[in-house]
């Protein structure tokens, strides 16, 4: 399949606390938990102050960070110091948008992923000034399970220790849990030091700069599985579907779950910890749910580059292919920047079908209505 064309650039920024970003349906204010992490009070606070400021409607990224949106801008400064009171937000504003850490859901206190993470997250101030998606993942479990999430410095498992190991690379520089954060602190400044902030991704990076030698002496282990929908070790994980929350239900289900914690992932999925499953009509609880091989972004309704209503698209369309469908609502492809079975993109007031592609690719078929769509995907 021919490209179109590269990726179409995007017209704006990851939004941060301090640094909202104004959508469609207002301002957009992220939230990034403390090792993907708010207790219970933390997050009925969060959804109280998502409809006292906004408009009720919290997202899951990607990166496992929430964001508050339809924050009206006279709110704005409200906002953050209600988050300060929660603890939400331990940063000042220049360290805030440098916490870019991921870690797996089930780390628990003590070990290495949790003890490496808040060193590092107390050492932000070490760090040089990075591109604002460079970030951290801190994967330190059993085995790897980050090894598909974005993260430009990782730290993981190998077969009998720990190696930092820069995105790009197949291979790391042995650590231990004491030196760990040194060498991504060592590892961000070469980074600058040999013209990175222009490339603004380390594997983007590492195509036109040799890295240094010794980065590269030991493998990962082979990555683990993911957590699945129902009973965790570490409570109940659910579904969200396109990775959108309203508040109202997700404190619902913390009322009825009675968990202590709320836990964040990068995958759609959150987890109530120490609780067991409980029925939810608005959360996912099937593991087979075909809303879960679907992503769409926040279309029309949610921006202003949105030429229709995807997520209402998206539930009509769901279950017609047994692979993934990408619902995109221009050629940005924000919701996946990677390849689907189907993809089908806004432009110009239609909709184009790319199979097995990317939202910018070479279209299979171009300018369809909504009603053609059913028949069009069911004959792939």
């Amino acid at each position: 399949m021919s490209q179109i064309a590269q990726r179409p650039d995007a017209k704006g920024w990851c939004p941060g606390a301090y640094r909202p970003m104004m959508s469609g349906d207002g301002l957009v204010v992220r939230v990034r938990p403390t090792l993907a992490r708010l207790t219970a009070d933390q997050t009925f606070g969060l959804c109280d102050l998502a409809e006292r400021h906004g408009s009720g409607v919290i997202d899951l990224t990607n990166r496992a960070n929430l964001q508050i949106r339809g924050v009206r801008p006279e709110n704005h400064e409200a906002l953050l110091s209600d988050l300060q009171s929660l603890g939400l937000l331990p940063d000042d504003p220049d360290l805030e948008a440098r916490r870019n850490v991921l870690v797996p859901p089930d780390w628990v206190d003590g070990d290495a992923t949790s003890t490496i993470t808040r060193e590092l997250i107390q050492r932000l101030d070490e760090l040089p000034l990075l591109p604002e998606k460079f970030g951290f993942a801190i994967d330190a479990g059993t085995a790897p399970m980050l090894a598909n999430q974005s993260g430009d410095l990782r730290i993981e498992r190998t077969v009998d220790g720990l190696i930092a190991r820069a995105d790009g690379l197949k291979r790391g520089l042995p650590v231990t849990v004491e030196t760990a954060v040194d060498q991504l602190i060592e590892m961000a400044h070469w980074f600058i030091a040999s013209g990175g902030f222009d490339a603004k991704r380390m594997a983007r990076h590492l195509t036109s700069v040799k890295a240094p030698n010794d980065w590269q002496q030991a493998a990962p282990r082979q990555e683990r599985a993911r957590p699945v929908i129902g009973q965790h070790p570490n409570g109940a994980v659910y579904g969200v579907a396109f990775g959108q929350m309203i508040a109202q239900d997700l404190r619902a289900l913390l009322n009825a779950s009675g968990c202590k914690a709320l836990r964040v992932t990068p995958w759609r999925l959150i987890l109530t910890e120490d609780a067991a499953p409980v029925a939810s009509n608005t959360f996912i609880t099937d593991q087979n749910d075909p809303l879960l091989r679907i992503d769409a972004c926040s279309g029309a309704k949610g921006c202003p580059a949105g030429e229709f209503d995807t997520r209402m698209l998206a539930r009509e369309l769901a279950g017609l292919t047994e692979g993934s469908l990408h619902v995109s609502g221009c050629a940005k492809g924000c919701a996946r920047p990677r390849a689907a079975d189907v993809t089908l993109v806004g432009r110009d007031g239609k909709i184009d079908l790319v199979q097995n592609g990317l939202p910018w690719d070479e279209p299979m078929a171009r300018a369809l209505a909504a009603s053609e769509l059913k028949d069009r995907i069911g004959d792939l």
